[in-house]
């Protein structure tokens, strides 16, 4: 998006239109090779961190970074192609650091036709997506992330962003959330990761982080239809929220108060707490008539 250029307000869409879609048309990774060889005269540079196992054997499982003991990845059972979730593999992680190595010994050319590579995966990671498989279309992306050159900042940022599209279908909520982030670090004006992200904020309970999203989807798009309503919707949770915490504060306090003057005799009945309008804070004076 140009950071010149107001962004146009968004109507509530389904994760589906929400992911940037590229060229429909069949893709065949051997021809775009050659096609990408014959005319740039540079071959296709393989980056460290894609496996030694065919395309087919990459695409036929997805298993999320995030698949630690406990979270919503292991509840799940089984990945999107119905097969047990090991939880030990790590095949979709982006190493930039071993990548930005990498990118050193290539040329100029080699890296453009890499980005080109990158463009052919992305177009047929939405195919998969729009034919509603989930996990394939992640993995995709995944191939496309570990060969795009790290300095097409605008391109990585789709591909983060529309990983996290289908990490959402396949109910990869934390992981969904790190590539929504990943995808704004790379581009902080992106509107559609920033209500991907808040709208999974919301869904996780992190109340103050989706408000904090939606606010800044607000100051890029004040028309913006979903964040006016979740603005709405979020603002009497928090209260709400925030009041229970205070209670259960009190609660607490008031029994650390208690074991700390029973030896004396006294409790917390022989004090009261007023608050100060002004401030907001509070003043514990004794009760002189107890």
């Amino acid at each position: 998006m140009d950071s010149t250029t107001k962004p146009p307000a968004e109507t509530s869409v389904s994760d589906e239109e929400r992911f940037e879609d590229a060229s429909s048309k069949e893709f065949n990774e051997k021809a775009v090779d050659e096609v990408i060889e014959k005319v740039a005269g540079v071959r296709i540079a393989n980056s460290p961190q894609q496996n030694t196992s065919s395309s087919s054997e990459q695409t036929e499982k997805f298993v999320d970074c995030r698949s630690d003991s406990g979270s919503d990845e292991e509840t799940l059972g089984k990945d999107g192609e119905g097969k047990p979730k090991s939880g030990e593999d790590d095949d979709d992680l982006i190493d930039d650091e071993s990548q930005r190595d990498w990118e050193k010994g290539l040329t100029e050319e080699e890296k453009l036709a890499n980005k080109a590579k990158a463009d052919e995966l992305k177009a047929q990671g939405n195919g998969l997506f729009k034919q509603g498989d989930f996990n394939k279309s992640a993995n995709v992306y995944t191939e496309a992330l570990r060969i795009c050159p790290l300095e097409y900042s605008a391109e990585r940022s789709i591909l983060f962003a529309n990983r996290a599209a289908a990490k959402t279908k396949l109910n990869f909520k934390p992981s969904a959330i790190d590539d929504c982030t990943k995808a704004i670090e790379h581009n902080p004006k992106y509107l559609k990761a920033l209500l991907r992200r808040a709208t999974l904020y919301e869904e996780a309970d992190k109340l103050d982080e989706s408000m904090e999203d939606f606010k800044k989807i607000l100051e890029l798009d004040p028309a913006n239809v979903e964040a006016k309503a979740a603005q709405v919707r979020l603002e009497p949770k928090i209260q709400e929220r925030n009041e229970r915490l205070k209670e259960e504060m009190m609660g607490k306090l008031k029994d650390l108060g208690n074991m700390i003057l029973r030896p004396f005799g006294l409790s917390t009945q022989n004090f009261e707490m007023q608050q100060d309008p002004s401030t907001g804070s509070y003043s514990i004076n004794f009760k002189s008539g107890n």
